[in-house]
């Protein structure tokens, strides 16, 4: 069996994006990683942040992990600052670490957002699209969660398309 990994890409730890990968996760066949748990660098040309948290982490999910779940709210259109940071840092694996980097070739990649409600724009994947073309990971696709009106629970409408989602792995 493949092994997955969720990476959660939030400023909160408990908030929105935790109840979509909750939900995502409810048979608990998958790993997660909370980036904000990790002290982790923006990217740098000279590579000083080379001894925090970024190379073991990847180590660790290159090691373990044929496929990456990227979950991130949407913040001003966007992927997460917390996850565009972790995004960034993959720089160091096309150079400071090239070695650990080819090892992304051939592993799946996906994404799930997550916003109040469904208003996700057009063009919001193409970083993650990109990013795996330009890593030689195969995209498997993406889901958008969003919640019902009073902001408790997840729509029932978001529940089906990740049910839908959850079925690619």
């Amino acid at each position: 069996m493949k092994k997955t990994v969720i990476i959660q890409g939030s400023s909160k730890s408990n908030g929105n994006t935790k109840k979509v990968i909750d939900y995502l996760n409810s048979d608990n066949n998958f790993d997660i990683i909370d980036l904000k748990t990790k002290n982790i660098g923006g990217f740098e040309y000279d590579f000083s942040n080379s001894e925090d948290d970024f190379i073991p982490l990847m180590e660790d999910i290159i090691n373990k992990y044929d496929t990456i779940i990227f979950a991130t709210p949407v913040y001003w259109y966007s992927m997460s600052g917390t996850l565009k940071n972790f995004f960034d840092r993959l720089s160091d694996l096309l150079h400071y670490k090239k070695e650990l980097g080819r090892k992304l070739r051939g592993k799946n990649m996906a994404m799930i957002s997550n916003s109040g409600i469904n208003d996700l724009k057009n063009g919001f994947e193409m970083p993650f699209i990109e990013s795996a073309n330009y890593l030689g990971m195969n995209y498997l696709g993406s889901t958008h969660g969003w919640f019902t009106e009073d902001g408790t629970q997840i729509h029932p409408e978001a529940k089906n398309k990740i049910d839908s989602f959850k079925k690619l792995f």
